[in-house]
């Protein structure tokens, strides 16, 4: 797959710290990646699926 046009970004709390980057900013996908490994692996998920997991996560903590 493809990443290369992906406009990853990180979460402003976590702004001096290593943490996960998404990018949501391409067709049909949201896709997840390690910010101290950018070259590294990316998990790619629906939009659907995504908003799924966000929502969950935000009403756990």
């Amino acid at each position: 797959m493809d990443l290369s046009s992906a406009t990853w970004r990180k979460a402003t709390r976590s702004a001096h710290t290593d943490c996960v980057e998404v990018a949501d900013n391409l067709p049909d996908i949201v896709a997840v990646r390690d910010s101290k490994d950018p070259h590294g692996p990316a998990l790619v998920f629906t939009p659907t699926t995504w908003r799924a997991f966000v929502n969950l996560a935000r009403s756990t903590a």
